[in-house]
């Protein structure tokens, strides 16, 4: 079990299962403001598309980002993230460049994650949707 500086919540990797890589095992949430935040795509603030999984995936990402400061929070307070994907072979084949740009917004903070093949998105250009949850301590 352990705390990160990234995160006022308490990540718990218990040594009874397989060591985590890009995720936790469970997050217990400080007290405080539980945000959900609706499923981000790669969209620009054009509803034009980023090409390409790994563009797609920084720019939801982002989106997450600025979805979630318009609620008062910042990455480290993600509690959870749904990664959506409609190819899941291409993000695996591409997942040391999308672990790139996932630092690169949320720094070494690695909540409760999965990834979910999808045969599409509501958005047939989306190749990547994250949903997530957040609690903003009090």
């Amino acid at each position: 079990m352990s705390e990160t500086p990234e995160s006022p919540h308490r990540i718990v990797n218990p040594e009874t299962l397989p060591p985590p890589i890009g995720f936790a095992h469970a997050v217990v949430p400080a007290d405080g403001k539980t945000v959900y935040l609706g499923g981000q795509g790669g969209h620009l603030p054009d509803n034009s598309i980023a090409e390409g999984l790994v563009e797609q995936f920084d720019q939801a990402c982002a989106n997450v980002v600025e979805a979630l400061r318009a609620a008062g929070g910042e990455p480290g307070h993600l509690v959870s993230v749904q990664i959506f994907a409609t190819d899941v072979e291409e993000y695996v084949r591409l997942s040391q460049r999308l672990g790139e740009a996932y630092r690169k917004h949320f720094g070494k903070h690695y909540p409760a994650m999965a990834l979910v093949g999808v045969p599409r998105l509501f958005d047939t250009r989306a190749l990547v949707e994250l949903a997530c949850v957040a609690v903003i301590p009090r």
